[in-house]
């Protein structure tokens, strides 16, 4: 008898399985979703039955603005973006023309290959020095971001035209050129510190770095789009002095215009004296809460720190020595505001208001109200002033302010900061 040796068998192998995939399809585009055998979720466009118009400008949206747009970002962002693009579009233009003056007026051949070196050259003096000085206002430009971004434009057109000038008076070449780089330094640094908050008044989602990025994409392309036509009008219309002193007036009035209203175009959610006093003007006359974007159009960015009426006539971040004058009046006003973090007294129509260190913009619109209440009661003409009035406008806040702070937060405000630009603060 033989035995059988039986063979062992070996294990079936599986075979190896391929990638789950799905499709999705989207306004005429077919995609195709898979892992991959690592994990890795990979996107490929299986059809796509959009027209070639259609293509382009999606593609466009991708690369210049912020992913989601127009869900992912605030009320008025692309009114803001149009007249950033023409801003920077002017602005480089008039740059080019205003470095081929500096190339004449210093007795070279202004050929625009030679622009960039010069410029740079000339930059490194007088504009440190702006930088310097300008950079000592962080505070007021957190405060006014708006109205330090068109000053910074303001500065930096007056240096361009220094430099568009210069022809006229070579033997002051150095003065008018180091003036110019002097006004651009400052320039320089308002706007690039003001940059951070306009963006996060556009940020829906936490996209501040993809609403940075698309925004310096747009600046960037449209530099190079200005530069090629300050070039062209530099070989043509702009050869001579007197075309550039008829060109850069325009060039610079557009700049100026597009940057404005790139600013009123932008809901900056962040309380200052201006926003703080409209909220409650706006809350006093209608019983509503007013967001960054209805206020973005009534701000007044040429004087920021003008008092409005209509809220109490409230100056704030005053020295505590304007709001009490002895230390009687002292005594009195911290037993009206016994836990308060603000101080306030009326005198000579208007309010002045001191904060502590600590005040948060909930303490500044906790003495607002106060301010705005006790004004709306003298003007009623029930015969109180004074004290007594400061006492029944503090009473009758704390009966409305849990559900006013509500609809603030509500609307979309950032109360945990008061911005008042360097104001006067006490601590006890």
């Amino acid at each position: 008898m033989f035995a059988t040796k039986s063979k062992s068998k070996e294990p079936m192998k599986e075979p190896p399985r391929r990638p789950d995939f799905w499709i999705e399809t989207c306004d005429s585009v077919s995609q195709i979703c898979r892992f991959d055998s690592n994990g890795r979720l990979s996107v490929t466009i299986a059809s796509d039955s959009r027209p070639i118009i259609q293509r382009v400008v999606e593609s466009f949206l991708n690369k210049f603005f912020p992913s989601g747009y127009p869900y992912s970002v605030n009320e008025g962002y692309l009114t803001y973006t149009q007249f950033r693009a023409l801003q920077h579009f002017s602005s480089a233009a008039l740059s080019v023309l205003s470095t081929q003056s500096l190339l004449f007026a210093a007795g070279l051949r202004p050929t625009p290959a030679q622009a960039t070196a010069v410029s740079w050259i000339l930059k490194d003096g007088m504009q440190h020095a702006g930088k310097l000085i300008c950079s000592n206002m962080g505070a007021r430009m957190d405060s006014e971001p708006k109205s330090w971004r068109i000053l910074a434009d303001v500065l930096y057109d007056l240096g361009t035209g220094l430099e568009v000038v210069s022809p006229l008076c070579p033997h002051l070449f150095l003065e008018t050129a180091g003036l110019g780089n002097f006004a651009k330094g400052m320039a320089v640094v308002a706007a690039r510190a003001t940059r951070l908050p306009i963006y996060s008044s556009f940020a829906k989602e936490g996209n501040l770095s993809d609403l940075f990025a698309k925004g310096e994409a747009i600046s960037t392309l449209f530099n190079v789009l200005g530069i090629g036509a300050g070039i062209q009008l530099a070989s043509t219309v702009c050869s001579s002095i007197q075309g550039k002193l008829i060109v850069a007036p325009l060039l610079s009035a557009i700049h100026i215009y597009s940057v404005a209203e790139e600013m009123r175009a932008a809901p900056v959610n962040t309380l200052n004296p201006q926003r703080t006093a409209m909220i409650v003007a706006n809350f006093l006359e209608s019983g509503k809460i007013s967001s960054p974007a209805d206020l973005r159009y009534q701000e007044n960015l040429i004087h920021p720190g003008r008092v409005i009426k209509e809220a109490g006539n409230v100056k704030v971040g005053q020295p505590l020595k304007n709001v009490v004058k002895n230390l009687s009046a002292l005594k009195e006003l911290r037993d009206i505001f016994p836990s308060e973090k603000f101080l306030i007294n009326r005198q000579d129509k208007l309010t002045y208001m001191s904060l502590e260190q600590s005040a948060s913009g909930e303490d500044a619109l906790r003495g607002w109200l106060v301010a705005a209440f006790a004004d709306a009661m003298e003007k009623s003409g029930d015969g109180s002033s004074g004290l007594p009035v400061l006492n029944a406008a503090y009473e009758k806040m704390e009966s409305v302010f849990p559900g006013f702070l509500s609809e603030v937060k509500m609307r979309g405000w950032y109360t945990d900061q008061f911005l008042d630009g360097n104001g006067k603060r006490y601590a006890f």
